[in-house]
């Protein structure tokens, strides 16, 4: 039997917006990262991440530092609890518009 030409195979498709839409506002609580205790953002480089790996709705930037879109995050909080650090807090959602205004 000779060599079968297996390759590693990518994925070449982007996320984007699910079948709800901005499902944003179905959130209770909103996750908010803590830039100082955050590794990629402490360090300046792709480091951790493991919030954006985790997001079953892929809301979390894998940018420096790492963002998160509101305007579909349904607030789950998987992103809170695998973060090694403990940078990303859940915040109620009416505490977070009281800040922003």
């Amino acid at each position: 039997m000779g060599p079968r030409g297996y390759r590693y195979k990518t994925s070449h498709s982007q996320p984007g917006p699910g079948d709800g839409g901005a499902t944003g506002s179905w959130r209770v609580q909103r996750p908010v990262i803590d830039l100082a205790r955050c590794t990629p953002a402490k360090r300046g480089k792709e480091a951790c991440f493991a919030c954006w790996l985790y997001c079953p709705d892929v809301v979390v930037s894998r940018t420096i530092p790492p963002q998160i879109d509101y305007e579909y995050c349904k607030g789950c909080g998987i992103c809170a609890e695998e973060c090694p650090t403990g940078a990303i807090e859940m915040v109620d959602e009416s505490a977070a518009h009281e800040h922003e205004d």
